[in-house]
């Protein structure tokens, strides 16, 4: 097994003579193996090797693998760092789930353990995971990338053991009378992962493919390879068509763009966006889509984008670019104009409205919908681009009924008998021109929360309630 693994290292070149090598060491079977290949492979590559572990706070005996992997470190004479982190409280803090801000917080530890922020990052997933994760992806919708799940390298962290299926692992753990600790909540169904592990990929090994995991991972090797041919066709694509500009952001010569294999336009659009927000986690196919739209219509319009982000048109060029903002506190505050651009979770203080709330959870069919004048609850899943406080402007709307009829913003005031010279110091909580909440008043039926609601954004004056 550790010549599979050290020709795997080989083949994507994850580790150098005179690496400096962290480790993520939780004290499962994965992650004990890890660490007992790397000082194997130490044998015929030197590098430097340090352990993490990280306590989320989560599990009763989540204290004993800690001083299971301290101990194992001290015998091993390996450097040891434990972080602690109470993972539960900083999920409520973030708006995440458990398992994604434990991941983040893991992570981020691993990084902080690097050498001057040099050095690769070791963690323990293995065939199984990976394919987990493709499947985890194709349910949810997903490009070539998230389709061939985990990289062996991505950045800083490598993937030693993704060469490996979980059994070889315990297998080999097993012949060697390595001891390692069990996290009870792998048995659990509490994580999507743990029941696509348990019933969707168990069954497919079972009753659809033997070696299900095996083809999955040769079809995932296929997959980063189609994905490399595309980022090299994409990058061929930009020079033909785009232009970086720093006062004007990326400039898209439409007309070329609008020449090119409508799949690779996708791709375009995706670069430009990444380099101008400096990320893509928020950007879905109906980002991308619109601003496609945007592009191949006539006349001059923008959208607004997550990351802050405005894509304009005029004429035969596009454009892509943050809106010049400065940064007060928890808020963005865009120069001359009484816009309020929102960050979740975060409170901000509107002067008109004192401080204001904004968290995320998600629904369960144990919770009730408040009837308060100023808390109010929003599908978030609903809520595609920048949510933004402010007053209003021309073409505003709401949705004013179960069959998605709108009003202008208009018209309500004039209906609701609003004074003209109040209509201009009202704020309003908005989605580009659509109006989610007009506080005080009402909020738009298409924002409502429904039953097949998964995330709520909940926004709460805090000096009214």
């Amino acid at each position: 097994m550790i010549k599979k693994v050290l020709n795997y290292i080989n083949q994507y070149e994850m580790i150098r003579p005179d690496d400096s090598i962290v480790a993520g060491v939780s004290g499962g079977a994965d992650s004990v193996c890890l660490l007992f290949v790397l000082l194997e492979i130490r044998k015929q590559i030197p590098f430097t090797l340090k352990v993490v572990h990280v306590n989320h706070g989560i599990r009763k005996e989540a204290a004993a693998d800690a001083d299971f992997v301290k101990n194992l470190c001290l015998e091993k004479n390996i450097p040891f760092k434990l972080v602690e982190k109470n993972v539960k409280e900083s999920a409520k803090q973030s708006g995440l789930s458990e398992e994604e801000e434990g991941r983040r917080i893991r992570y981020e530890a691993f990084e902080n353990e690097l050498m001057e922020g040099r050095g690769k990052i070791a963690v323990a997933h293995n065939s199984n995971d990976r394919a987990e994760t493709m499947l985890f992806h194709l349910f949810r919708g997903t490009g070539l990338t998230g389709a061939a799940g985990i990289r062996p390298v991505k950045g800083k962290v490598i993937r030693p053991l993704l060469c490996l299926k979980r059994s070889e692992i315990e297998n080999w753990l097993m012949e060697r009378k390595i001891s390692f600790c069990t996290d009870s909540t792998n048995e659990q169904d509490i994580y999507t992962r743990n029941r696509i592990r348990h019933h969707i990929l168990t069954y497919a090994e079972k009753e659809v493919c033997q070696g299900a995991v095996i083809n999955m991972n040769r079809a995932a090797e296929q997959l980063l390879e189609a994905e490399e041919f595309v980022v090299r066709q994409t990058k061929e694509a930009v020079r033909r068509c785009v232009q970086m500009s720093a006062q004007e952001g990326v400039l898209i010569k439409i007309p070329q763009f609008l020449k090119e294999d409508k799949y690779l336009r996708g791709r375009i659009l995706l670069f430009c966006i990444e380099q101008t927000a400096g990320g893509r986690k928020d950007i879905t196919a109906a980002h991308i889509k619109s601003v496609e739209m945007l592009f191949e219509g006539s006349g001059s319009r923008e959208l607004h984008l997550p990351y802050h982000l405005i894509v304009y048109k005029k004429y035969d060029v596009g454009m892509i670019k943050r809106e010049e903002m400065v940064l007060h506190g928890d808020l963005y505050k865009k120069e001359r104009k009484e816009i309020y651009y929102v960050t979740v979770p975060s409170v901000l203080e509107v002067p008109e409205l004192g401080k204001i709330e904004f968290t995320i959870f998600s629904q369960t069919n144990s919770q009730n919908i408040p009837e308060k004048t100023y808390t109010k609850w929003f599908d978030y899943d609903k809520i595609t681009s920048s949510v933004v406080l402010r007053t209003r402007k021309k073409g505003d709307f709401l949705t004013i009924n179960n069959q998605m009829g709108h009003k202008s913003l208009q018209d309500y005031f004039v209906n609701e008998k609003i004074p003209k010279d109040k209509r201009d110091e009202i704020i309003l909580l908005a989605e580009g021109s659509h109006i989610i909440w007009i506080p005080g008043l009402r909020i738009s039926e298409y924002y409502k929360v429904q039953k097949n609601t998964r995330r709520i954004l909940q926004v709460c004056i805090l000096d009214k309630d």
